[in-house]
């Protein structure tokens, strides 16, 4: 199956960066597509268990889908994540 989520706080590449590498890390998950132009998210998976795993791990990278609470912890946390992205090889 293939999903897309809109995601808050996607701002640039590094952001992107971030993302892309830890999804990418899942077996489950393949074919990983950040657009930061459209703040979305794209990913193929087996199941919607599979889904909602990437949607809890981009929570936790500070990126949370458009329908989830953006606090300033999730803002904190996406800077973290981009700066992460931005400084890796």
């Amino acid at each position: 199956m293939k999903t897309t989520f809109q995601v808050q706080n996607l701002k640039c590449g590094g952001c992107a960066k971030s993302i892309s590498k830890r999804l990418s890390e899942i077996k489950e998950i393949n074919d990983v597509i950040v657009e930061k132009d459209s703040s979305s998210v794209s990913f193929d998976h087996q199941s919607a268990d599979d889904a909602s795993l990437v949607k809890e791990i981009l929570r936790n990278l500070g990126y949370p889908t458009i329908d989830d609470d953006n606090s300033i912890v999730e803002k904190a946390k996406s800077f973290v994540s981009c700066a992460s992205g931005k400084m890796a090889p």
